[in-house]
């Protein structure tokens, strides 16, 4: 783990932390595990005047909206009432909606964070190989520092979290825990 600065326009990206996506078995660690650590830097970031984007995946009832591509695992099945709820109710962040994967394809994302200054973002949520994976390679392809909190992400597959952490996330940006980056936050803005 190499984190080394954080801009001084640095936003948290808060993925996918929703009723349904909690609700799943995750590893290594738990979803409340995951939502105390992102909570914290939410707070943490807040504290320093810095904004916190929450981002939650949502479909038409009839699945009309979510990708149309074929894959071997098939499209979702029907969603239980209120499965893409948010956890918790963090009030004054911006909330953004997506359809696909990552939190930066077909969605404002990156106009609310360009109209923002923002050049950095910390990404946590879950999970770390699918929504957190996908907004870390577009906001990398987009010219944003990305920072990954790898303790306040999990993944429904330990071995697909492992993979993102170890193997993909040093080639776009830099990893920490969430005390290193709350340390880094703290240090660089009194």
């Amino acid at each position: 783990m190499t984190l080394t600065t954080l801009d001084a326009r640095t936003a948290l990206v808060v993925i996918d932390l929703q009723q349904g996506i909690v609700a799943l078995p995750t590893a290594p660690y738990e979803a409340g595990e995951v939502l105390v650590r992102s909570a914290t830097l939410a707070d943490a970031f807040r504290a320093h005047g810095l904004p916190v984007v929450r981002v939650r995946v949502s479909y038409a009832p009839d699945l009309a909206d979510a990708a149309p591509g074929r894959t071997e695992s098939g499209r979702p099945g029907p969603l239980p009432p209120d499965w893409d709820r948010l956890v918790d109710e963090w009030p004054g962040d911006l909330v953004i909606t997506k359809r696909n994967w990552s939190a930066l394809y077909g969605t404002d994302l990156d106009l609310q964070l360009r109209r923002r200054g923002i050049t950095q973002i910390v990404l946590t949520g879950i999970a770390t190989s699918i929504g957190v994976e996908s907004t870390a390679r577009a906001a990398y392809e987009r010219g944003y520092h990305v920072t990954l909190a790898v303790d306040a992400m999990s993944d429904t597959d330990e071995a697909a979290h492992r993979h993102s952490v170890e193997r993909i996330f040093p080639r776009l940006g830099e990893t920490g825990t969430t005390a290193e980056i709350i340390e880094l936050l703290d240090w660089t803005r009194p």
